[in-house]
């Protein structure tokens, strides 16, 4: 099963995602976590990658997808995967689709974990993260809403999205993530 879980900065998405690949037994690819790990690494790629996350940016379509396409070729990715905050664009969308249909492995759901802004703000400065101060965290919203949020019409029209209440208990939106997937098998 390949999962996308959708949602801005602080819905509780890498959370989340690691519960329910336990639950199902498929991989967690967090394209932030990969980004962070580059940057961590100072890499060609990380370094190019450190400047775009330390100034609140997406990194490039095209660099996500290539790290994104040699992820899913590993084995642990077999059985399926939850893809936690990719794609983050209607372009790495539509990518990302051309990239599993040549591969005979469309999508199966996506997830749109929604939240008000006033408590994401509110999570956002508790888990003090290194990038995370109010400019940058700012600058994280408003890049989700310019350029993420058309996915949900995207995914919408495709018929395989399901919306969450992320501002619910762990637990409650646990099982409401869960009966979202369950609506799709």
């Amino acid at each position: 099963m390949r999962i996308v879980f959708l949602g801005p900065p602080g819905a509780g998405k890498g959370t989340q995602a690691k519960r329910v690949c336990q639950e199902l037994g498929v991989a967690h690819l967090s394209t932030g976590e990969m980004l962070r790990k580059e940057r961590e690494r100072r890499t060609e790629l990380g370094l190019l990658v450190a400047d775009y996350l330390d100034n609140g940016q997406l990194v490039p379509d095209q660099m996500v997808l290539d790290i994104v396409a040699d992820r899913i070729e590993m084995d642990d990715c077999k059985p399926g995967c939850i893809f936690d905050g990719f794609p983050r664009t209607l372009h790495q969308a539509e990518a990302f689709d051309r990239l599993l249909d040549s591969r005979n492995t469309p999508l199966d759901v996506v997830v749109e974990l929604v939240i008000e802004q006033g408590e994401l703000l509110q999570r956002l400065m508790k888990r003090g993260r290194g990038d995370d101060n109010m400019a940058t965290i700012r600058q994280r919203l408003r890049s989700y809403e310019n350029q993420t949020e058309p996915l949900v019409n995207y995914y919408s029209n495709r018929k395989i999205l399901r919306s969450v209440d992320a501002s619910g208990s762990m637990e409650d939106v646990f099982q409401s993530l869960l009966a979202a997937i369950a609506s799709v098998q």
